[in-house]
């Protein structure tokens, strides 16, 4: 599997596997084209892929100075529980360490294997927030990383 940056000729392959997670967070194709506008804030958008260029999942993350949000993760479902997902936030991670920024990012109570895989990396929850989701209507988490800035 090779981890790489994102293009703006990713998009229909980004677009194609959000619209299958269900618990992804759901961007219209405006939100999308203005991951690579150069006005758009910054980001750092990531895909993993097959030696074959098969993509079987993306991570964005909006990068501001000190602090860092991960945006999305998205892992096509065939392919979960492979470590991809761990994977993809794992280089976000090295990225945001690198310059030496927290990394924030909202995730659904219900989903455990994702809140899992947050707390095997070292995100600890720092606030909940009350109704965020909707379709289906839902507490987000919020979690940190690293827990505590020393």
């Amino acid at each position: 599997m090779l981890i790489r940056a994102a293009s703006a000729a990713d998009l229909p392959l980004m677009r194609a596997l959000e619209q299958q997670a269900v618990t992804a967070a759901h961007w219209g194709e405006r939100d999308y084209a203005a991951l690579f506008s150069p006005d758009a804030p910054q980001r750092l958008a990531l895909l993993a892929e097959s030696d074959s260029g098969q993509v079987f999942g993306f991570a964005i993350a909006r990068c501001s100075p000190g602090e860092w949000e991960i945006e999305n993760v998205v892992v096509a479902v065939e392919h979960r529980r492979r470590g991809i997902g761990r994977a993809l936030v794992q280089e976000l991670l090295q990225a945001a360490r690198a310059g030496g920024a927290a990394v924030l990012l909202e995730v659904r109570e219900s989903n455990s294997a994702a809140r899992q895989l947050y707390e095997a990396l070292g995100f600890a929850q720092v606030g909940r927030r009350v109704g965020y989701y909707r379709d289906p209507p839902e507490d987000a988490l919020l979690l940190r990383f690293p827990a505590q800035i020393s």
